[in-house]
C-alpha cells in the first residue's frame, strides 16, 4: 500500500477507536479507558501530522528548499513525541486523582469489550502502516505505525484489568493500569523522539549504513587512488552522501565522471533515494 493510502486508512480507524473509547470511557467512569481515548486521540493526531508531512516530504527541491522538503517528516515526528508526552503527565494526574477519591465502575466488562475490538483494528492497521512506512524509509509513517502498534499493548493491558476488576471488584486497580500506560507510552516516546529529533541535527547515518557504503566504495577501489571526507546525514526518507574521490592523474574528465555515475548507480541500488555527491581530486603529482 502507498504511504498516503496507509496514513488514510491510519485516520479513519483512529477516528473510529477514539469515539468508541471515549464514549465507552465516559459511560463507565474507567479512568483507565478515558485514559487511553486519550491516548488513541493524540494517534489521531499523529496520523493526520503523518498523512500531510509525507505528501508535504514528497514535493520535490525548489528555490527555497534546494535540498528537498524531507526533513518535514523529522519535524512532524518530534511533534508527535511531544503530544505523547504531555498525554502521558495527564494520564498520570487524572489516575492518581482516582487513587484518592475512588470510585465505582459501571459495566467494566463492556469497556473490556471496547478495549480488545480497538486492539484488534489498530494491531491490523498498525502492520499495514509500518510495512508502508518501511518500504518508503518514512520516518513519519514509522512513527505513526509506532502509535498504532503501542496502543495495541495498552489497550489489551486495560482490557485486561477491566475483566479483573470486574471479577475482584479492586478498583484501584483500573488507576494504577492507567500509570503503567502512562509510563509505558511515554518510554515509546522517548525512542521516537530520538529516531525524529537527531535527524534534524544533521546526525550521521547508522555505522551498518555508513558500512555499506565503505563496501561499495571498495568494489571499485581499482579504478581510484583512494576516498576521503565521506559524510552522510538523514533528511525524513532520504539519505545525503558526500565524499572526496581522488583518481589517477591520467583520467580524463569523461571517463572519472563516468566511474561516478558507476559508483552512485551502485549506492542507489541500496538507499534507493539517496543524494549523492562525489567531488573528483586529481592524483598529486609525484616527484
Amino acid at each position: 500500500m502507498k504511504p498516503q493510502r496507509a496514513a488514510g486508512l491510519s485516520i479513519v480507524s483512529n477516528l473510529t477507536v477514539v469515539l468508541l473509547k471515549l464514549a465507552t470511557g465516559l459511560y463507565t467512569g474507567s479512568v483507565a479507558v478515558l485514559s487511553e481515548a486519550i491516548h488513541s486521540l493524540l494517534d489521531l493526531a499523529a496520523s493526520i501530522m503523518a498523512f500531510f508531512s509525507v505528501r508535504l516530504s514528497q514535493k520535490p527541491p525548489d528555490r527555497t528548499h534546494p535540498y528537498g522538503h524531507g526533513k518535514i517528516e523529522n519535524l512532524s515526528g518530534t511533534v508527535e513525541t511531544l503530544l505523547i508526552f504531555v498525554a502521558g503527565i495527564w494520564i498520570i494526574i487524572e489516575s492518581c486523582e482516582k487513587i484518592l477519591n475512588p470510585s465505582p465502575l459501571h459495566f467494566p466488562l463492556l469497556g473490556a469489550a471496547v478495549m480488545a475490538f480497538g486492539a484488534f483494528i489498530n494491531l491490523v492497521v498498525g502492520l499495514i502502516v509500518r510495512r508502508a512506512g518501511i518500504r518508503a524509509k518514512s520516518v513519519a509513517m514509522r512513527s505513526n505505525a509506532l502509535h498504532l502498534l503501542t496502543d495495541v499493548y495498552s489497550s489489551a493491558g486495560v482490557a485486561l484489568s477491566l475483566v479483573l476488576v470486574s471479577l475482584t471488584n479492586f478498583t484501584l486497580l483500573d488507576p494504577l493500569i492507567g500509570i503503567g500506560i502512562a509510563l509505558f507510552i511515554m518510554k515509546e516516546a522517548y525512542q521516537l523522539g530520538k529516531e525524529s529529533f537527531l535527524p534534524l541535527l544533521d546526525v550521521r547515518l547508522t555505522p551498518e549504513e555508513e558500512e555499506k557504503i565503505r563496501q561499495i566504495l571498495h568494489s571499485y577501489a581499482d579504478e581510484y587512488i583512494e576516498y576521503h571526507a565521506l559524510r552522510t546525514r538523514r533528511s525524513g526518507p532520504e539519505e545525503h552522501i558526500d565524499l572526496h574521490l581522488i583518481v589517477p592523474s591520467e583520467m580524463s574528465v569523461e571517463e572519472a565522471h563516468r566511474l561516478c555515475d558507476r559508483i552512485e548507480a551502485e549506492i542507489h541500488r541500496s538507499f534507493p533515494q539517496a543524494q549523492v555527491l562525489i567531488h573528483i581530486e586529481p592524483e598529486e603529482e609525484r616527484l
